[in-house]
C-alpha cells in the first residue's frame, strides 16, 4: 500500500483546511484508516480513525467537534475536513493505514502534509 497525502498549507486561526489521503494497491480494502500528527519536537499523535465502512469513527479529544474524517471506498481515499483550525494544530499530518487484524496498529504510513496555522 502507498498512501500521499495532500491538502495542507498555511492557514489563519478559525480557518479550514481538508486534507486527502490517496492509497494505492489492493490492500487498501477492507482496512481501518487513521490520521496522525507530529508536531515540532513533540511525539506523533493520534488525530482520527475510521472503520473500512465508514460506520465507526474516532477522534483524539483535540478533534472532536473540530475534524471530521471520512472515506470514499471507491476511489481509495482518505479525507480530514478540518475546521475552526488553532496554532497549536500546527503539524505535519499523516494518513495511515491499519493492520489487516483490527487494532493492532498501522503498518503503512504516507509522507505526510504540512499543516500550519497563525494565530
Amino acid at each position: 500500500v502507498q498512501l500521499q497525502a495532500s491538502g495542507g498549507g498555511l492557514v489563519q486561526g478559525g480557518g479550514s483546511l481538508r486534507l486527502s489521503c490517496a492509497a494505492s494497491g489492493r490492500a487498501f480494502e477492507g482496512r481501518y484508516m487513521g490520521w496522525f500528527r507530529q508536531a515540532p519536537g513533540k511525539e506523533r499523535e493520534f488525530v482520527a480513525g475510521i472503520t473500512w465502512s465508514g460506520d465507526s469513527t474516532y477522534y483524539a479529544d483535540s478533534a472532536k467537534g473540530r475534524f471530521t474524517i471520512s472515506r470514499d471506498n471507491a476511489k481509495n481515499m482518505v479525507y480530514l475536513q478540518m475546521n475552526n483550525l488553532k496554532p497549536e494544530d500546527t503539524a505535519v499530518y499523516y494518513c495511515a493505514a491499519g493492520k489487516p487484524v483490527l487494532g493492532t496498529g498501522y503498518d503503512y504510513w504516507g509522507q505526510g502534509t504540512q499543516v500550519t496555522v497563525s494565530s
